[in-house]
Order: C-alpha cells, then sequence, then structure tokens
C-alpha cells in the first residue's frame, strides 16, 4: 500500500468506484473532513479540497462529476451512482504563491 496516499470523502460509493478503476488499494486511508493541513500535508490526495489546504499536498485526484443532476449535489451517492457520472481523473498539483 502506498503511504503517501490518502482519500478524502464522505461518500463511501466513491471508495467503492477509486478501488473498482484500480487508482487506490484495499485499505487507503479514508478522511470524511480535512480541517488541518498536517493530515494532508505532502500527501497526494484523491478528493476535493479548499484551495488553502490544498496546497500543502504534494498532490490532488479530482474524480469530476460535472453531470451529476442538481437534486443529488449534497446527497449520499452510491457506487452506481459515481459510476455513472464519474469522468476521467484529473491530477493537480496547487502552489501558493507568496505575496
Amino acid at each position: 500500500m502506498n503511504n503517501d496516499t490518502i482519500i478524502v470523502t464522505r461518500h463511501p460509493g466513491m471508495v467503492q468506484y477509486l478501488l473498482s478503476i484500480g487508482l487506490i488499494e484495499e485499505g487507503t486511508p479514508v478522511l470524511s473532513h480535512v480541517s488541518r493541513k498536517n493530515q494532508i500535508k505532502n500527501k497526494n490526495v484523491i478528493g476535493v479540497l479548499p484551495l488553502y489546504l490544498a496546497c500543502q499536498a504534494s498532490s490532488i485526484t479530482e474524480i469530476p462529476l460535472p453531470k451529476l443532476p442538481v437534486e443529488l449535489r449534497g446527497k449520499e451517492l452510491s457506487f452506481e451512482q459515481v459510476k455513472e457520472y464519474a469522468e476521467e481523473p484529473q491530477k493537480y498539483m496547487v502552489t501558493k504563491l507568496e505575496d
């Protein structure tokens, strides 16, 4: 298992989807919420984070769901729903610029 990878999601269906596409291994740590930088510092994060936290991670991988119907936003998503609406994973590096 890659100890540098962490998942940030509150959707078990998303974790199941990530496993099904081979993006993660069984046992990859999952956090439903991140509020402290040290939780994700220098980690490869799979999920969505605010920019002030994302810049602490080594990388951020997002599973875009742009066609998710409005009525499903903010609700628990099943594996089938994630599979239906998920697009290709997108990997980013976020850098904080100094003033």
